[in-house]
């Protein structure tokens, strides 16, 4: 059996949030596998289904986000099982938007969540890190994780979810790279342009000017064959006898 995990704070409130990116993933892995309705348990809104011919338990902790290790150590509790058998998705700054990256244990990197998780069921979980993008600047982080996602987002989130939805299952399986890949994949083929050569088109020839388009071409100046001013261009440039 595996837990997967979806960070986020509950409420209509947080609902599109940044920092609920892991809630976001969650949904999207229950709709796709057809897991059983939520439910409440563990401190947590829980769902059961099957990916990859495991058992999973999908869990949205209902703790609010620094407390979220709580509720996640209570249900390992439950089933007996130890970190290894826990997947996290959550939003990560660090990333831009649109990136995922996965890893197996590590820091928090300064997420509430994680270092909640850390420190209730230890270190060793797989981390799916959902990329967010930072504002820029330290003082702007707490606005921006708990901000909505703008209009536009939504071109390369749905994009991202999606796919997260339809790689959950190599993440049961412990390929993690081919998992990246897949979402890197599903971004580009639907987010980049199509065409067989993104080459910019060669710039055109340089227009003359209407003055000198209309001026008319002389021609070049015949040099002189025979007097005394051949002689001297001879004697100058060299000839031939």
């Amino acid at each position: 059996m595996l837990v997967f995990t979806g960070l986020g704070n509950p409420g209509a409130k947080y609902a599109n949030n940044r920092h609920n990116v892991g809630f976001m993933a969650a949904d999207a892995i229950a709709r796709r596998h057809s897991f059983s309705p939520w439910s409440k348990k563990f401190q947590s809104l829980i769902a059961e289904g099957m990916l990859a011919g495991e058992k999973v338990i999908l869990i949205k902790p209902q703790t609010f986000m620094n407390l979220s290790g709580q509720a996640v150590g209570e249900a390992l509790r439950f089933y007996k099982l130890g970190p290894s058998a826990l997947t996290v998705f959550y939003d990560e700054i660090d990333l831009a938007a649109g990136k995922v990256r996965v890893k197996v244990g590590g820091g928090s990197g300064g997420h509430n969540g994680i270092r909640s998780l850390d420190q209730h069921v230890g270190k060793d979980f797989r981390r799916v890190r959902i990329g967010v993008g930072h504002p820029g600047v330290k003082e702007m982080v707490h606005g921006h994780v708990l901000g909505d996602f703008a209009k536009g987002d939504r071109e390369w989130l749905d994009v991202l979810l999606d796919a997260i939805a339809d790689g959950a299952g190599l993440l049961a399986k412990g390929d993690d790279n081919s998992f990246m890949n897949r979402v890197t994949l599903a971004l580009r083929d639907k987010l980049t342009p199509t065409g067989d050569d993104d080459r910019p088109p060669p710039k055109a020839p340089k227009a003359q000017s209407h003055v000198r388009q209309a001026r008319p071409q002389q021609p070049a100046a015949k040099l002189p064959e025979t007097g005394p001013m051949a002689a001297m261009l001879k004697k100058l440039f060299g000839g031939k006898d």
